[in-house]
């Protein structure tokens, strides 16, 4: 027999954090707790007493847990209206429920994991949650509906105050809670266009994109335009979305962007690697044995640029390295996927930087879709990754002078950094390190002629240097220019209509030259 009670809360949580305390709260003020499953033996663990949902319902729970909330005593308490369904409701023995806290199913989480099976999928699919929180939103004026633990305290607040929740309240509630369940209904349906009702196509027929906001910013690229960040709702581990920031102001819009860019070019080397970008771009890299090296060859690319700079490393930073960056420039982001307590301690000294720190990353690279707005549209395509897959056997020799080892690796090395440059790019290199970098020009030997002069500006000796090219080489004359400034040796996509007279310029200058078949746009 099941105690009348005044008010009945109905709570059934995947995401259980808060909910004993806010139970215990709602207990206090009056309210019988009817509950489910995991969330009722964890009420109980808690010691908030709880009637079971099949007890109230005096049906039991069927299918292995995929029957129990659907049933008239629990909808028609969620949207029985009142002064109208008394009746009704009486005659059938459906009490009012007056709260109901619902979370879902962790079916993005869940189909995220690469060992999720279809099935798996599937059994992840909530049915009986999203009817319950979308009966209870429509009924927001009798029915206070929360999905989100983050909003228990200002419920339980405005109860405890004036025994009841306001109707400004009630109203941003449910219209949150119709956004969680489109959101959910909206990743299943992503899911399975990708899994079995069109597993040939890539793209679904309808797109739609689940991020929360994270953060307002202080203003765009610009300080006239406003911005935001927002999340998507399960980010990949090593990301900037997944870091946390040690120290520092809050980032804004460009730094965001920038310490991305930095990061995604350390992310492609495999050994100790430093980048510092400016305005999107890498303006020195270098992959050493050691993370000092990796830093100083980088910071001596170019200096001047490198100046307020975003510095990304791809090994826990020391303390060590910390006092080198801060004692040679002035920087505004650090990222490193891990930050030694002697380097937290040394940059609090400069409590304006900011200091992120992303945990450790896979070595697989992040393969993920990219959004470009348009006016009325979007781009999306896969995001641009293979640059660091590229090994020595994909690589074509066109030249009569075959590469030396060496070569190869400065060639690879080039080839990474060039996918992260803007186009039209071109990056020279030496034992692993960026000696020039031309970035975003409209002719290809004029990003030639700017990696030429930012080398020699630096002091930096080109010579015996390779470089990289993220497109074909239309003309030769980038070849004979490239020459002419010492380089011994050329990696790029080739597909030229005059690859044969390019191939000829490298040929007449003794140049390696290698074809890798794929280019690099990155605009």
């Amino acid at each position: 027999m099941i105690e009348n009670k005044r008010r009945w809360a109905l709570l059934s949580v995947s995401d259980k954090t808060g909910i004993v305390e806010f139970a215990k709260r709602l207990e206090n003020l009056g309210f019988g707790v009817l509950s489910t499953g995991g969330t009722a033996i964890a009420l109980r663990a808690g010691e908030v007493e709880v009637v079971d949902v099949s007890e109230y319902t005096g049906f039991p729970e069927l299918m292995q847990g995929r029957l129990k909330t659907l049933h008239p005593k629990i909808h028609g308490g969620i949207l029985g209206r009142r002064n109208l369904d008394e009746s009704v409701m009486a005659e059938h023995s459906i009490e009012a429920i007056d709260l109901v806290a619902v979370n879902l199913y962790p079916f993005s989480a869940t189909v995220e994991r690469r060992d999720c099976t279809f099935d798996e999928a599937i059994e992840n699919i909530d049915i009986g949650g999203p009817t319950m929180i979308r009966a209870a939103a429509k009924n927001h004026a009798a029915v206070v509906v929360i999905c989100d633990p983050v909003d228990y305290d200002s419920v339980a607040i405005e109860l405890e105050e004036v025994g009841s929740v306001s109707d400004a309240l009630r109203y941003g509630l449910a219209a949150k809670a119709f956004g969680h369940t489109s959101k959910y209904d909206q990743a299943i349906y992503t899911y399975l266009n990708k899994s079995k009702i069109d597993s040939k196509e890539l793209f679904p027929k309808e797109l739609s994109i689940d991020v929360s906001l994270n953060q307002t910013l202080r203003y765009g690229e610009n300080p006239h335009q406003k911005a935001a960040f927002y999340k998507e709702k399960v980010v990949p581990q090593g990301s900037l979305s997944s870091a946390l920031q040690v120290q520092g102001k809050e980032l804004s819009y460009n730094n965001i962007a920038d310490t991305d860019a930095a990061l995604d070019m350390v992310r492609a080397l495999q050994g100790p690697a430093c980048c510092i970008v400016k305005h999107a771009n890498p303006c020195g890299v270098a992959e050493a044995t050691d993370l000092m090296t990796a830093y100083k060859l980088a910071f001596e690319t170019d200096p001047t640029s490198a100046f307020g700079g975003i510095i990304a490393f791809n090994r826990i930073l020391t303390g060590s390295v910390a006092s080198a960056v801060i004692e040679r420039q002035f920087v505004e982001v650090i990222i490193a996927p891990e930050i030694e307590a002697d380097a937290v301690k040394i940059l609090q000294s400069k409590p304006n930087v900011r200091v992120l720190s992303t945990g450790v990353w896979e070595a697989e690279p992040f393969r993920q879709m990219e959004y470009k707005r348009v006016m009325g549209g979007i781009l999306v395509q896969e995001r641009d990754y293979t640059a660091q897959l590229m090994m020595e056997d994909d690589l074509k020799v066109v030249s009569k002078r075959r590469p030396t080892a060496m070569e190869i690796e400065d060639m690879l090395f080039a080839w990474r950094v060039a996918a992260c440059v803007k186009s039209n790019a071109i990056v020279y290199a030496k034992d692993k390190r960026t000696i020039g970098v031309g970035a975003g020009q409209m002719s290809r030997i004029y990003s030639a002629r700017i990696a030429a002069i930012k080398a020699e500006d630096e002091g930096l000796v080109v010579k015996g240097s390779v470089m990289a090219s993220d497109a074909f080489f239309p003309f030769r004359d980038g070849i004979d220019a490239a020459a002419e400034s010492g380089i011994v040796a050329v990696i790029q996509p080739g597909g030229s209509m005059r690859d044969d007279e390019v191939i000829a310029a490298a040929d007449e200058n003794d140049m390696a030259m290698v074809f890798t078949g794929e280019r690099h746009f990155r605009h």
